[in-house]
């Protein structure tokens, strides 16, 4: 198992790979911080759709068992959570969510460098993809790098419009 540990001085939050153990933790994670923030951004049973195909037991065990889930974790809580995966030929940012109360200390960049370091040496890129409605996860991903690349239409609410973001791995 890989850990980071915050710098000196900072919160004493460590960043490491998510254990079977953590997987209940995670998933109560899911269902304590998503609903309330998607809620107000995509409505209240679009968001509950959100924990219920994403966080469930089965989903997020699967993914710790794949290596593709890291943890922020302070005073034994987890705090934050980054999960991985592909789609076609792309690694994949899925999840990446912190805390309220943890926000502004530096863990979502600890989050995405522990997900970026995981990654196989010839990745080339990182994709990331958030709901246009959710215009704080847009600018953060801006301010790591991250460049739209297209946004997928979902129907009849533009706030559901899936935005799809890269950041080069390499330099050109």
């Amino acid at each position: 198992m890989s850990s980071e540990p915050s710098a000196p001085g900072r919160d004493t939050c460590v960043v490491r790979d998510a254990a079977t153990g953590d997987v209940a933790s995670v998933c109560a994670f899911g269902r304590a911080h998503v609903p309330p923030h998607y809620a107000p951004l995509i409505g209240e049973a679009a968001a509950q759709q959100q924990v219920t195909t994403w966080w469930s037991e089965e989903q997020i065990g699967s993914a710790v068992g794949r290596g593709l889930v890291v943890v922020a974790e302070a005073a034994g809580r987890v705090v934050g959570v980054a999960q991985r995966g592909r789609a076609g030929d792309d690694h994949v940012l899925y999840k990446l969510y912190v805390d309220p109360l943890f926000r502004g200390r530096g863990l979502g960049p600890r989050l995405v460098d522990a997900v970026v370091r995981r990654l196989p040496p010839d990745a080339r890129r990182l994709c990331v993809e958030h709901f246009a409605g959710n215009a704080r996860a847009g600018a953060f991903y801006e301010r790591e790098g991250f460049e739209v690349e297209r946004t997928e239409p979902s129907g009849d609410d533009p706030a559901l419009d899936v935005v799809w973001r890269a950041r080069d791995l390499v330099n050109p």
